[in-house]
């Protein structure tokens, strides 16, 4: 049976200098090597960061790109949480988004673009409600994510709130939602 994924790298078949593909073990390494290059040294004590810490990511939702040797070139991750408490008293689940990151080498490609296509896809097939980042407006607009939808929310720790964005898979799902962002996704093992 096809998944998102298999349509995404059909998408991009015909160019062949980059695939999608779900996230191996076998990655964390050039991941990990990536995610330093691309976001500095301080990238561990982002807000995000914080959240993720000592989880794994939401089932099916960790992506890479790849070149044409097999090289991880670009990744995303997609991690459970709850968005604060909805107007029913119960926490609301959702994703947190983050962090995205493509080789510099290889940026100005469509990688990017690529990657988010392909997670939102994939979290949307998956039955998730809402998807969170804390990102660029600018870019992040262009795949619906708003910090409209964000605007009762609050992330740990500091956080700019017009880079605090949301985007709603199921209409509605965010309405009313109120409080802190707290991981509850599986923990590591």
């Amino acid at each position: 049976m096809a998944t998102v994924l298999d349509s995404v790298r059909a998408l991009f078949a015909p160019n062949n200098t980059f695939t999608i593909d779900a996230e191996t073990p076998a990655d964390v390494v050039a991941r990990e090597n990536l995610l330093d290059r691309a976001m500095g040294p301080d990238r561990r004590k982002k807000s995000s960061e914080k959240i993720r810490r000592g989880r794994v990511p939401a089932d099916g939702l960790a992506i890479v790109a790849r070149d044409s040797a097999g090289h991880v070139i670009g990744t995303v991750r997609l991690w459970n949480v709850e968005a604060g408490i909805g107007p029913d008293g119960a926490p609301v689940e959702a994703l947190l988004l983050g962090p995205l990151a493509v080789d510099s080498a290889h940026e100005g490609r469509g990688i990017g673009g690529a990657l988010m296509r392909a997670a939102v896809a994939e979290a949307h097939k998956r039955g998730h409600g809402a998807i969170l980042l804390v990102g660029d407006a600018a870019y992040y607009e262009r795949f619906g994510f708003f910090a409209d939808k964000t605007r009762h929310l609050v992330m740990p720790g500091p956080f700019q709130r017009s880079r605090f964005l949301a985007l709603e898979l199921k209409a509605g799902w965010l309405e009313g939602a109120a409080g802190m962002i707290v991981a509850s996704g599986r923990k590591l093992a």
